[in-house]
């Protein structure tokens, strides 16, 4: 497949790659592709958010403690 592509996307792919983010063009498209296929994936279940969270095994706790008031004159 040849693709052609306009004078400001190949500016942005050589910026890319000068500024080291990249070492070839198909490095960015690759990881163009991969971005836009992330954006159009269906949006995960509140099950596969919880799993797939950095905090897993943590054992973090987040109740609150309870509230002991305070008095308010009016």
């Amino acid at each position: 497949m040849v693709i052609q592509l306009n004078p400001e996307q190949e500016r942005i792919i050589q910026e890319e790659i000068q500024n080291g983010h990249f070492h070839s063009a198909e490095e960015v498209l690759d990881s163009a592709l991969a971005a836009l296929r992330e954006k159009v994936r269906e949006p995960k279940s509140l099950v596969e958010f919880f799993r797939d969270s950095p905090f897993v095994g943590m054992e973090m706790k987040f109740e609150r403690s309870e509230d002991s008031g305070r008095k308010i004159e009016l």
